[in-house]
C-alpha cells in the first residue's frame, strides 16, 4: 500500500458532476496548507482519479480566502527535535509533495486550477503544476520562501517550467507577491475573472473539454509534456510517431468523418 494510499476527505473532498471531478482543499482556517496528512489525501485522490474513466477533467479548487499559503510551516519546524534536526523528515516530505506535483501532470485528464486568495511557495507551485489555471481578480502569487531562509527550490521547479527565466528569478529572488493580472501576463495562468468566480469560470472550462474524446486529450496532454523536455528535432521526431499513432484510434477517425459529414462527433473514447 502506497504511503498516498487514504483519502481524508475533511482535508480534501471530491465532488463529481458530469465527468468532471472538483477536488477541494478544505483547511480554510490553516490557509490550505499542504501538511503531510494533505498532500498524502491530494495524491490519493489523484490516484483514484487516474483510473477513473468517469472523469473526463479535474477542478482543483479551495475553501476560504487562501488557495493554499504552502507547505504547513508549523508541522515542519516542530520535527526539529527528530534526532537529526529534521533532515530525514525535510528531504522525505520533499519527496513526496514533488510526487504529488508530478502526479497532476502525469494524470491522463487535464487539471484546472480555479484560484481565489493567495497562492505562496508550494501553494503557487500547485497552480504552475496544473494545466491550466483560472484566476479571481483579488487573487495573488509567489514564492516567498527567501523573506525566511528558505529559498522555494521545489516550487522553482514547476515555476520555471510556466514562466519566463527573468520572471521566475524575480518572483524567487524578490520574495514579493504578484496580482492575478501579472500572474497572466508571466503565463502563470490562464485568464482572470471577477472575484469569487474563477471556479465557476473552471468549471464551465473544464465542461469544453470534457465534451471532447477523452483518448485524444490524454494523448495530447501526455505528448505536450514529453516534448518539453527534449531538443527541438526530438521533438518533431517524437510528436510524429504520436500524431500517426493518434490518427488510427477511432476517434480520430470518427472525428475526421463528423467534421467531413458536417455532423457531430460521437466519442467512444478509443
Amino acid at each position: 500500500m502506497n504511503a498516498h494510499s487514504e483519502i481524508d476527505a475533511t482535508l480534501v473532498r471530491r465532488e463529481d458532476d458530469t465527468g468532471i471531478a472538483l477536488l477541494v482543499l478544505d483547511r480554510p482556517a490553516a490557509r490550505n496548507a499542504l501538511s503531510d496528512a494533505t498532500i498524502a489525501s491530494l495524491h490519493a485522490h489523484l490516484d483514484a482519479i487516474a483510473t477513473d474513466k468517469s472523469v473526463r477533467c479535474v477542478v482543483l479548487a479551495a475553501e476560504g480566502p487562501a488557495f493554499c499559503a504552502g507547505h504547513d510551516l508549523k508541522e515542519m519546524t516542530a520535527r526539529r527535535a527528530d534526532s537529526d534536526g529534521g533532515a530525514a523528515y525535510y528531504l522525505d516530505l520533499m519527496t513526496r509533495c514533488s510526487a504529488m506535483m508530478q502526479a497532476i501532470v502525469a494524470l491522463p485528464q487535464p487539471v484546472i486550477a480555479a484560484v481565489e486568495g493567495v497562492a505562496t511557495a508550494a501553494g503557487c507551485q500547485l497552480v504552475a503544476s496544473c494545466d491550466l489555471a483560472i484566476a479571481g481578480a483579488d487573487a495573488r502569487f509567489g514564492t516567498p520562501g527567501v523573506n525566511i531562509g528558505l529559498f522555494c527550490s521545489t516550487p522553482m521547479v514547476a515555476l520555471s517550467r510556466n514562466v519566463s527565466r527573468k520572471h521566475a528569478m524575480e518572483l524567487l529572488l524578490a520574495g514579493e507577491l504578484v496580482g492575478a493580472e501579472d500572474a497572466a501576463r508571466m503565463g502563470l495562468v490562464n485568464r482572470v475573472v471577477e472575484a469569487g468566480g474563477a471556479r465557476a469560470e473552471a468549471l464551465a472550462l473544464a465542461a469544453k473539454i470534457a465534451a471532447k474524446s477523452t483518448r485524444t486529450v490524454s494523448i495530447g496532454k501526455r505528448a505536450f509534456y514529453a516534448q518539453a523536455e527534449m531538443g527541438l528535432a526530438d521533438a518533431y521526431a517524437y510528436a510524429a510517431q504520436v500524431m500517426a499513432q493518434n490518427m488510427m484510434t477511432k476517434d480520430a477517425a470518427e472525428g475526421i468523418g463528423a467534421f467531413v459529414e458536417k455532423r457531430k462527433p460521437i466519442w467512444t473514447d478509443a
